[in-house]
């Protein structure tokens, strides 16, 4: 079997959960496993998320997928429902959805429903992609409250956009915005992310929305998961299948993009752009070879990547490699190869194997 694996701890997720409600006490956690659990596989998470109070995804589909899981706790969609058609399903199922559009209002309005639905209005408090205007939101919160397709428990909920660069002015207006939009209304409170949980505290409000955080990544720019607390729930390892020794001079990989700087060993790893590894990581990006930190060299390919095997000329075929995960957080990666550690782990392809541990 090709070694390229996955490790998923769920003891981690369970970890990093508790650390989001330690630094927001008082607060009902929505834990957020869209895009499949930011490609940790959603349904394999649940048993380490029975905790949170309800769960977070982008559209239906996710929802329905993790009702066809087991998931027994509300479930909120995000960017809400993209046709009336859909609300009818989101009632059955005990789905919350939010509402960013005055549309949106009208198809509740005119549906009809077995049940009502929870829904969140969205406000647009300064990121001006999803939500309405503060002067829509008691007007349109007054033809929530009489419709009879929706609960009593409203609520209102917003994003921030540059939370995880506290020094930043944009927050502190976006949370001045939300407070004053949503003064002496009696609806549910949900305004922090990951970013806003651990550096925010007047963001936190009645409810969190802890997601990249929950997965071991802190999404605080310049930091890694483990300097706030927090540990990889995905390792992703492999294994070197070719050990040879190069010259100085000699070329490694396609376009010989790298060449050796003085007589080295280099190693083959089973780990490539097909497996979900960043393609335009650069010679440099780390990587860990039988535990100690090397580095990628040469151009990544769409099955293979080689590593500088320099300070371990006993390094053999077989021994293990880290990509990401225990011992070398995603940040480290993701900051060498121009990207982030959420598209590192939502790129995680079908064909690495999975195993699901706990603890």
């Amino acid at each position: 079997m090709r070694p390229a694996h996955a490790v998923i701890d769920l003891a981690a997720l369970r970890h990093n959960l508790a650390c989001a409600r330690a630094a927001a006490p008082g607060a009902r956690a929505i834990a957020i496993v869209k895009a499949d659990g930011y490609g940790h596989g959603a349904a394999r998470l649940l048993p380490a998320l029975a905790d949170a109070d309800m769960l977070g995804v982008a559209c239906i589909e996710e929802a329905l997928a993790l009702r066809a899981a087991g998931a027994t706790q509300p479930v909120l969609l995000l960017e809400g429902v993209f046709s009336a058609d859909e609300l009818p399903v989101c009632a059955e199922q005990d789905f919350e959805i939010a509402i960013h559009d005055p549309l949106h209002v009208e198809w509740l309005e005119r549906a009809r429903l077995a049940t009502p639905l929870r829904v969140w209005l969205k406000l647009d408090s300064g990121m001006h992609r999803l939500g309405v205007r503060p002067q829509q939101v008691a007007p349109l919160l007054a033809r929530l409250r009489v419709c009879a397709n929706v609960a009593p428990q409203l609520g209102v909920m917003s994003h921030l956009a540059c939370a995880d660069e506290p020094a930043r002015a944009e927050t502190a207006a976006q949370l001045e915005t939300f407070a004053a939009a949503t003064a002496g209304l009696p609806v549910r409170r949900a305004l922090s992310n990951s970013a806003g949980v651990l550096a925010w505290p007047a963001a936190h409000h009645d409810w969190i929305r802890p997601g990249i955080m929950l997965y071991g990544a802190t999404p605080m720019l310049g930091r890694t998961g483990p300097e706030d607390g927090l540990k990889p729930v995905m390792t992703l390892s492999s294994a070197l299948i070719s050990v040879k020794r190069l010259q100085a001079g000699e070329p490694v990989g396609y376009s010989g993009a790298w060449r050796c700087p003085r007589d080295t060993t280099i190693g083959v790893v089973a780990m490539g752009y097909a497996d979900g590894y960043p393609r335009h990581a650069p010679s440099g990006t780390p990587v860990l070879v039988n535990g100690r930190r090397t580095q990628v060299v040469g151009r990544v390919s769409m099955d293979m990547l080689c590593v500088d095997l320099g300070e371990q000329p006993g390094a053999r075929i077989g021994d293990p490699v880290t990509l990401w995960g225990e011992g070398l957080p995603a940040e480290l990666v993701a900051e060498a190869a121009g990207t982030i550690a959420y598209e590192l782990f939502c790129n995680l392809a079908a064909r690495v194997h999975v195993r699901v541990i706990d603890g």
